[in-house]
């Protein structure tokens, strides 16, 4: 799969209505906020922010790219309709990162995200429970 402009998050009003009307969902790593799209049937997107706590430019250049592979290599698994932002926690160290760590992190909360869309039983941890 491509990762296109279609699914890039871009205009900061879409990344607060994220922070604002989306879910928080958390893992060891990350805190990726999840909103719903008016349309449904568009394609999910992809937002990112990595502040300068994280490192240098070339550490949170590093976050952000194996961030979006893993969602470029599970792309089709992601539940459309959504909009994401992906944020690194305070203490993680981009050094230790890589694209295996990214996607145990990130991949289960989304797969609890399609469960909680379809009602089944939720598998991962959001700020409810």
């Amino acid at each position: 799969m491509k990762f296109g402009r279609e699914h890039r998050l871009t205009d900061r009003p879409d990344f607060l209505h994220c922070y604002d009307a989306g879910r928080r969902f958390f893992s060891s790593c990350f805190v990726v906020f999840a909103a719903q799209r008016e349309d449904r049937r568009l394609p999910w997107r992809l937002g990112l922010t990595v502040s300068k706590k994280t490192g240098g430019a070339v550490r949170r250049n590093r976050v952000r790219r194996l961030i979006r592979e893993c969602f470029r290599l599970a792309g089709a698994q992601v539940p459309d309709g959504y909009d994401y932002v992906v944020t690194p926690k305070r203490g993680i160290d981009p050094r230790t990162l890589d694209l295996t760590r990214v996607r145990a992190d990130v991949l289960p909360l989304l797969f609890a995200l399609a469960q909680k869309k379809t009602g089944r039983a939720q598998g991962a941890k959001t700020e409810s429970g």
